[in-house]
């Protein structure tokens, strides 16, 4: 009998049969694994509560010959009871498993980077002293870093030449400067890069005191990004509830740039397939 321990965040779950579930995890140690976990369906069960989505918990495994199954269950950090209460935090919560589940694609793969990234983003909804969706952006750009695809904000994507620059374009990878910028390319608000920027190294004074309007532009450069790199559409994604503080501002796109409806949707038109820090509550590497 082979058995081990690890802790890890429940991103989903299916039911099999008419008592069990298969629980999908992003574990410390062991990566994404899928386990089953027999009769928690009925109100019966020792730990059916437990097992969750968005909660953190240490799980014993039994591996068995195709899926594992989980033997005992403690919860680490309950995060599912203050987030599933509220549908800003629980849609962003949602989003932030379903593209934890897909960066980490192969089971079985250590991805401590990502698991703290998960951690930390969900910890942050929990206590709900910062917005939702800055929140759900600042994990989306961090976990694009953890992949290999973080956005150029500061600098050329293409010849490195030190910015801010004008254009951005998803495709080539970000930001652009006059000379690399190709037809397609939008043309942001400076203070949607400087949000982008500060989410991505955790400055949230700054993030913080953003408008609606540029908190709008910046998701919606985002999720273009990631949904273009992922190759498909975050099922979640639209049902992500953007607020945040209204103020009235001027011209924020610049004089050559369209309102930042029409043109941050054109750029997250660009995704691919016809479809279209360890922890974001605080900044840099430990936030």
């Amino acid at each position: 009998m082979s058995l081990y321990r690890d802790t890890g965040v429940v991103l989903r779950l299916h039911k099999l049969g008419e008592a069990d579930r298969i629980v999908t995890m992003l574990t410390r140690r062991h990566g994404k694994v899928r386990a089953v976990a027999k009769g928690v369906r009925r109100t019966t069960s020792r730990f059916g509560a437990r097992l969750e989505p968005f909660n953190n918990v240490d799980t014993q495994f039994y591996t068995g010959r195709t899926l594992d199954v989980i033997t005992q269950v403690e919860t680490v950090d309950a995060f599912a009871l203050p987030i599933v209460g509220d549908y800003p935090r629980y849609t962003a919560a949602v989003a932030i498993t379903e593209t934890a589940d897909r960066l980490s694609a192969e089971e079985g793969e250590p991805a401590l980077k990502l698991y703290l990234l998960v951690t930390g983003a969900l910890r942050a909804l929990a206590e709900g002293r910062r917005d939702a969706s800055l929140v759900l952006d600042a994990f989306f750009l961090r976990a694009m870093a953890f992949a290999g695809w973080e956005p150029a904000i500061t600098e050329c994507a293409r010849c490195g030449e030190p910015g801010p620059h004008r254009a951005f374009n998803v495709q080539a990878g970000g930001s652009l400067c006059g000379r690399c910028r190709v037809p397609g390319s939008v043309h942001p608000a400076p203070e949607v890069l400087v949000l982008l920027a500060a989410l991505l190294h955790g400055d949230w004074p700054v993030a913080e005191e953003t408008t609606s309007s540029v908190r709008r532009d910046a998701s919606g450069l985002v999720a273009a990004h990631l949904q273009w790199h992922l190759e498909r559409q975050l099922r979640s994604l639209p049902f992500v509830e953007r607020r945040a503080r209204e103020a009235p501002i001027t011209g924020a796109l610049g004089s050559d740039a369209m309102s930042g409806d029409t043109e941050v949707t054109g750029a997250a038109q660009g995704t691919r397939g016809g479809d279209v820090t360890e922890g974001v509550a605080g900044g840099g590497a430990g936030a």
